[in-house]
């Protein structure tokens, strides 16, 4: 639609440019009577009114973003030949939004969540996204249980109310989910900021040279404003007095020239480095030392452009890791494939078909798709006259086949039955890096061990017995202080009586 709101002083129309002498005016039988149905006006206006919401994200519905740049710092070519990596001080235009995950459009910033940390690069190659999170891993690594665990954080379908015993009662069943569950309810689950927070692919993925050879790697963007989180006292009084307080914080920074960035590193490893790990290196819910795979400086990322209008630029931002340029591939990750399909899916339905064609997705590359057409929302010409299929007699095109980029050739073989999958694993590698975290990192931190079990022990108390027991047992395998602190605090929060103590769920 075109608009004239650049000038100084615009008329106000009708949505078909019809000028509008008094736009507070209605259409009515004589100065009392009821309103006519010929008044385009007020139609148009309530017709559109009705209309104007769109579907919030099932997940991630709350969020923040900006524009800035990605720059290359350093040459990693013998890795990646992506042509947005090809050249040291190349700048590439980028759209970054943050999020919380679980809760809807209006919850506060400061919910105890992982926050979403999702990149679009808009590359000459087409548009590449980075959809990750503040964590380097997750709670699951079995793409089924994905809408079951988002299930258990949301609401009660009967109360309507946010339930511990769904909560917890999905942790202690589906212990893989039990490091990711220990860096949730430390102080790195309430970030003070959006801008004081890492980014982390997690997943792991394939990039490859022009030379043909491939590797697995992770990403991650270190903040360089430095960790600042919330203790959980201080995010339940933050998210009472400014539950946008996180959003607030980046457009400020922003408008006052205090541009965020990021310096951005990856891990490396070869098919032999990954066959020789104690766990998959496809499983989401493990890290990678970084002893054995250190991190490797390539890139810096800057926010430096508040978006003009937040619905336009970011609440209908569309991002999916499919999206994705040469050299740049999707690993096996079962959830990472998982994804591939879904988050496209949910963009069609929230957005619409013609999703891409909105202007802060579509991309700066030129495109030509003929098959991709019509459908609601066509508004970049449809491609003219252009046949509607790859025509080899009226307009032929050009296309590049797989061999052009060489990639993705002579690399991962697999062959099997096609068989229901339930990842099993072996002895106690489930909590082994949870113990790690524990007992070697947050020891080293003042107080984080204890706000670790205090954290916990504050959201279990409103559970179960027979769930609290549960939560014992489960951090016991991690760690029996842990254990003793989080049940001495809960049976502190809610003493039981004796009946509780056999209560079954």
């Amino acid at each position: 639609m075109s608009s004239n709101n650049d000038n100084e002083n615009p008329t106000v129309t009708t949505s078909q440019g019809y000028p509008i002498p008094s736009p507070f005016e209605t259409q009515r039988v004589g100065e009392h009577g009821p309103l006519l149905l010929q008044d385009f006006n007020l139609i148009d206006s309530l017709a559109h009114f009705d209309r104007e919401r769109i579907p919030e994200r099932v997940v991630h519905a709350k969020g923040a973003g900006a524009f800035g740049e990605f720059e290359v710092t350093d040459d990693i070519t013998d890795i990646c030949g992506s042509a947005i990596f090809d050249t040291i001080g190349k700048k590439t235009r980028a759209l970054v939004r943050f999020s919380t995950v679980g809760g809807e459009s209006g919850s506060p910033d400061a919910a105890r969540d992982p926050r979403g940390f999702a990149i679009k690069f808009y590359t000459e190659e087409g548009n590449l996204d980075w959809v990750y999170n503040n964590t380097p891993i997750f709670f699951l690594r079995d793409p089924i249980k994905f809408p079951h665990f988002i299930h258990t954080q949301k609401r009660n379908p009967q109360t309507h109310l946010k339930d511990p015993n769904m909560f917890w009662d999905y942790m202690t069943q589906n212990q893989e989910a039990i490091h990711q569950f220990m860096i949730l309810f430390s102080d790195r689950g309430t970030p003070a900021t959006f801008r004081h927070m890492h980014g982390f692919s997690g997943h792991t993925y394939k990039w490859s040279n022009k030379q043909g050879e491939w590797f697995y790697v992770q990403v991650h963007l270190l903040t360089d404003q430095g960790i600042k989180n919330f203790t959980n006292e201080e995010a339940g009084k933050i998210a009472g007095e400014n539950p946008d307080h996180a959003t607030e914080d980046l457009f400020n920074a922003i408008a006052n020239k205090e541009y965020p960035s990021w310096t951005v590193y990856f891990q490396v490893m070869t098919e032999a480095q990954a066959k020789e790990l104690p766990f998959s290196v496809f499983d989401l819910t493990k890290v990678w030392s970084h002893k054995d795979f250190p991190l490797r400086r390539f890139g810096k990322l800057t926010l430096n452009e508040n978006p003009q209008n937040y619905f336009a630029e970011i609440e209908q931002v569309a991002f999916s890791p499919s999206h994705t340029v040469p050299y740049q591939e999707p690993s096996a990750d079962p959830v990472l494939q998982s994804r591939l399909f879904s988050y496209p899916d949910t963009q069609r339905y929230r957005l619409g078909t013609n999703y891409a064609q909105i202007p802060v997705n579509c991309p700066y590359a030129k495109t030509f798709n003929p098959i991709l057409r019509d459908g609601a929302m066509t508004v970049n010409g449809n491609y003219g006259a252009a046949p509607n299929y790859i025509s080899t007699i009226e307009n032929p095109v050009e296309y590049k086949t797989q061999s052009n980029f060489n990639y993705q050739s002579n690399q991962e073989k697999w062959q099997g039955p096609a068989l229901p999958f339930h990842w099993k694993v072996e002895g106690d590698i489930d909590y082994v890096q949870a113990r790690a975290l524990y007992r070697d990192v947050l020891s080293k931190q003042p107080d984080q061990q204890k706000h670790l079990a205090h954290n916990i022990s504050v959201h279990v108390a409103n559970a179960l017995p027979v769930i609290q027991d549960r939560v014992f047992e489960a951090f016991a395998k991690v760690d029996q202080q842990l254990s003793d602190d989080i049940k001495a605090e809960v049976l502190q929060l809610s003493p039981r009586s004796k009946d509780q103590s056999t209560q079954k769920l």
